[in-house]
């Protein structure tokens, strides 16, 4: 039998009451969305406030951040939401369209709420006269923060779990997840822990990808740290897409691996992968872009 570890019992609700019969919890979920939101905020206003970042004067002043922030709260949670029935499960809330706005049940994508995030940016850009990209640039500067977080989250609540592993490392997650090994598994079901996994790579590794950037002079060419970002998450998370199990609604016994693209019988892409080349793609193009234009003007 394999060494495996235990999933920690951790209560996905840091505290819960009821009240005239309705439970009324506060979760970690939502405050790794929190965190992540105000934290974010927090080290943008800092990056404002350093205008020899940005090759002498900053793309907006501390206090518009403020008002940024609100964009980026709609932008993450709308987006998200659409993100996650347009692209993971659009015949389920076609034929239920009431559980489209029920996010407490779950649900939320990352594409989507990129896709949310851009459009804010560019609706505030537009709407105070500032330019787009530098203001990109501060988003994604502050983004790992929040994916770092949010993947935690998904760790503490048991849920986006990776696929079956020996590896000492490995987790035997409670529910669905231990009951739904392949038949001829030996021991306990343990898996591999691929939202720590994400938590390291998309958030604290790309992170740092991103300071060593801004401390060379990376906000002074607008685009560049935005594409820094969209190219580091897409290669995280096409590696590791590897680890993670595959979406249950694109998994059939023909299709066990869950892929939406086949590119042979042995390989193929998953929604995840999928979605994230165009990102890769467009990072290239912005830091392409930002390398033959130069530094901003001051």
């Amino acid at each position: 039998m394999p060494l495996v570890l235990q999933f920690p019992n951790i209560d996905p609700a840091l505290v819960s009451v009821h009240l005239f019969g309705i439970e009324l919890a506060i979760r970690w979920y939502a405050l790794a969305y929190i965190a992540g939101l105000v934290l974010g905020w927090r080290y943008v206003v800092a990056l404002v406030r350093r205008p020899r970042l940005w090759g002498g004067s900053a793309p907006m002043r501390a206090e518009q951040v403020d008002d940024l922030l609100t964009w980026m709260i709609l932008g993450v949670i709308l987006g998200g939401r659409l993100g996650y029935v347009l692209f993971y499960q659009p015949a389920y809330f076609a034929a239920n369209p009431g559980q489209i706005l029920a996010v407490w049940q779950g649900g939320m994508s990352f594409h989507g709420g990129l896709l949310g995030v851009a459009t804010g940016i560019v609706l505030f850009s537009l709407k105070n006269g500032l330019r787009t990209l530098s203001v990109g640039d501060a988003v994604s500067a502050a983004a790992p923060i929040g994916l770092c977080l949010g993947r935690i989250a998904n760790f503490i609540n048991a849920e986006l779990w990776g696929r079956p592993s020996t590896a000492p490392w490995a987790v035997v997650f409670p529910g669905e997840a231990a009951l739904s090994c392949p038949i001829d598994w030996v021991g306990p079901c343990a898996r591999h822990p691929s939202q720590l996994y994400e938590a390291a790579l998309e958030g604290v590794v790309l992170f740092l990808v991103l300071l060593v950037a801004i401390r060379r002079g990376a906000l002074a060419r607008p685009g560049r740290v935005f594409g820094l970002f969209l190219v580091g998450y897409a290669l995280a998370r096409v590696a590791l897409e590897g680890f993670r199990q595959a979406d249950q609604q694109f998994v059939t016994p023909a299709n066990p691996h869950g892929h939406v693209i086949a590119l042979g019988d042995d390989f193929g892409l998953t929604m995840g992968q999928t979605l994230s080349l165009p990102m890769a793609l467009l990072g290239l193009f912005l830091i392409l872009r930002a390398r033959r234009r130069g530094e901003r003007p001051t």
